[in-house]
């Protein structure tokens, strides 16, 4: 049975201390991204003592912990906000050929996820572990445009933003 093929990213590679009787102990801690580039991504954590087990534990994870995320065109279908500890992350959708402003830990969540287009601000935390799991709390936090509708009682044209509407 074939792998079906997904966009991985490595985001993150940091080493840790624990500390024990006898001195420090060192291990890696790796943050991984993985995406089909349709709509489906997912973020992996991964610690071992040697780096490359560390990436292959956290690829492993993203793979397990995939998520669907609604899009329009290529970009999210509204403005939304991700929290994760100390680390906010602002997302807005963005007109076709704006391109991808965003740091390169958050840039690698939304080309693996597919979206193009989009603007964000990361406010708080600088840490890229907390700067990922912002960006996947708000990319969960994303409803479809035919999900409101349907809530709304109202026709899908009616919800779509004004810069999509002339498409």
């Amino acid at each position: 049975m074939a792998r079906e093929e997904l966009d991985e990213h490595v985001v993150d590679i940091t080493r840790v201390a624990n500390v024990v009787k006898g001195g420090r102990r060192f291990s890696f801690r790796v943050v991984a991204v993985v995406g089909d580039n349709h709509g489906r991504v997912g973020m992996g954590i991964g610690k071992a003592r040697g780096v490359p087990d560390a990436i292959h534990k956290a690829m492993d994870r993203a793979r397990e912990e995939m998520i669907t995320v609604p899009r329009m065109g290529s970009t999210i279908p509204h403005e939304v906000t991700g929290v994760c500890a100390g680390a906010q992350l602002l997302m807005k959708p963005a007109a076709p050929g704006t391109g991808t402003i965003a740091s390169e830990n958050v840039r690698a969540v939304f080309k693996a996820a597919g979206i193009d287009d989009v603007l964000t601000k990361s406010l708080g935390s600088p840490n890229a572990l907390s700067v990922v799991r912002a960006a996947m709390d708000g990319l969960t936090r994303l409803r479809s445009v035919e999900d409101v509708a349907r809530e709304r009682g109202v026709p899908a044209e009616k919800v779509m933003p004004f810069w999509s509407r002339g498409r």
